[in-house]
């Protein structure tokens, strides 16, 4: 299918979070000559690996191409033209209904094709932060290059202030204060952030112990409990606002008993699963504080690294419950936003089985009120 209303891609490709867009075609510009992205693609097949992959809230008269009840999907768009994307793109869902003729019939790949296999890894995500990403690949034997996963422009600048104050302490405790240490604050925090292939920063792999094999692997790990905490903070003051609507939203039109019961159910149970998820992740990333006052307090540079090494293995709860808040927030704001219309019994009822499941994880099996008239 082609939608020109993926009107404008070079507007998504500059300024679209990491959690929801897998930019391959910047990839491609930026790595696409070096050894590394032709020895370890993450797709095989080539116009799939400059394709853009987005999670996707469905519109209201998207929801009848899957065979389930769903709010999010993953969309895989290919460009018209890759040197002018304002010409839109070609596009199939993942897991539509016809999916894999879809895929054979846009890109020539069988059903049993492992370029397949990865995109329904990926459309088991919450998110395509490269941290979650990366952790669900691993698990599904797929070693893609470390260029498939930085971290977007947008969010990178959005980040660098937070990424500052956080690494203050340790530029204090290695140079002391004044007007040196803040700009070697600065510079050490773009250095961490750099999405640069080899931005290699020795005075940082000497304070962390670290070899140069291993460089990479705890500075990748460093910038995701920092993206993870950046994200937990910019989103909690729309997170408690959604919350708080939760509990309040009321729908419009006729309801039987199980659904008025549902519903009164869902507002409150909702609203605290929301909260208890972002205190679980608050209390996930107090091991990283933990091992990072180790480091700027005690001094103990070698227990900071070895959890840098040990950890990623977090990235996967961390990612799932950020991800499953932040489509919360995200789909509320798109639905519920001040010209939208009033929501029916049955809208509400699978907007809440959607959050509900995101919420409890992979693979929940949610009660379905209607469920009780079939």
């Amino acid at each position: 299918m082609t939608d020109r209303a993926i009107r404008n891609l070079e507007h998504l490709r500059r300024s679209a979070s990491t959690a929801r867009v897998l930019n391959l075609l910047k990839v491609f510009d930026e790595h696409g000559e070096t050894d590394d992205w032709a020895d370890r693609p993450m797709f095989r097949t080539p116009a799939l690996n400059t394709a853009l992959i987005i999670k996707h809230r469905l519109r209201r008269n998207e929801t009848d191409a899957f065979p389930g009840r769903r709010q999010v999907a993953t969309k895989v768009v290919v460009p018209i033209d890759s040197t002018d994307l304002k010409t839109g793109g070609r596009f199939v869902f993942v897991n539509q209904i016809g999916f894999e003729r879809a895929m054979q019939d846009a890109f020539g790949v069988h059903a049993d094709h492992p370029d397949l296999r990865i995109l329904r890894l990926m459309d088991q995500l919450p998110s395509l932060d490269p941290f979650l990403l990366r952790e669900q690949l691993r698990r599904g034997g797929v070693d893609a290059a470390p260029c498939y996963f930085a971290l977007s422009e947008a969010d990178l600048e959005k980040m660098l202030t937070f990424v500052q104050k956080e690494i203050e302490p340790l530029v204090t405790l290695s140079m002391g204060g004044g007007v040196a240490a803040v700009g070697s604050t600065t510079r050490m925090a773009s250095k961490i952030l750099s999405n640069a292939p080899g931005d290699r920063l020795e005075a940082l792999r000497a304070t962390l112990r670290l070899e140069p094999e291993q460089y990479q692997e705890g500075v990748f790990c460093w910038k995701g409990f920092l993206y993870y905490k950046w994200c937990l903070a910019s989103m909690m003051a729309d997170i408690v606002n959604v919350a708080d609507e939760v509990g309040a939203i009321q729908p419009v039109g006729p309801s039987d008993p199980a659904a008025r019961e549902y519903i009164d159910r869902g507002r409150g149970v909702l609203r605290s699963r929301i909260m208890k998820t972002c205190e679980e992740v608050s209390r996930t990333l107090r091991y990283y504080d933990d091992a990072y006052a180790g480091l700027t307090v005690e001094g103990n540079p070698v227990a900071f690294r070895d959890f840098l090494l040990e950890a990623p293995a977090l990235f996967t709860r961390l990612g799932d419950q950020l991800g499953a808040v932040q489509h919360i927030v995200s789909f509320w704001r798109f639905r519920f936003g001040p010209k939208a219309p009033p929501v029916g019994v049955e809208e509400l009822i699978d907007i809440f089985m959607d959050f509900e499941t995101g919420l409890m994880g992979r693979g929940a099996d949610v009660f379905d009120p209607r469920d009780l008239a079939a």
